[in-house]
């Protein structure tokens, strides 16, 4: 490799994981690619560098994502209805988020009103999952 390349590799290994996620992104913008098939080999990278280090605890998982998941055909126009009303969609967008389950229907909620999104759908007809 030149010199140059070599400055940038050891560059690229002094990056945090935030640090490396903020730069694939503006990599994306720049080029206009995807890094998306390769992400899984990102991610990996890190913890092949630790070299076996003991793994940190996991954090308590704050925030909550609902998916729509499916729901009963009969139920459709009942399940858009909730849905539109969690997320304040219009009309279309609503009918296109539920047309396309399995699907996200709202993230970085906390646990007790993902619980609340979720029996509200499923009191309707719909099948949700909240992740």
């Amino acid at each position: 490799m030149s010199t140059k390349t070599d400055q940038i590799l050891e560059s690229l290994k002094s990056l945090s994981l935030l640090e490396a996620a903020e730069l694939v992104k503006q990599i994306e913008d720049a080029f206009g690619v995807s890094a998306a098939a390769s992400a899984g080999v990102v991610m990996a990278a890190p913890g092949a560098a630790a070299g076996g280090a003991e793994a940190e605890p996991a954090e308590e998982q704050t925030e909550f994502a609902v998916h729509l998941e499916g729901f009963e055909a009969s139920a459709k126009i009942k399940v858009l209805k909730a849905v539109r009303e969690a997320t304040g969609l219009g009309l279309a967008e609503a009918k296109a988020l539920v047309e396309k389950a399995p699907t996200l229907v709202k993230e970085g909620l906390p646990k007790e009103a993902a619980e609340d999104l979720k029996k509200k759908i499923e009191a309707v007809g719909g099948q949700v999952a909240v992740k």
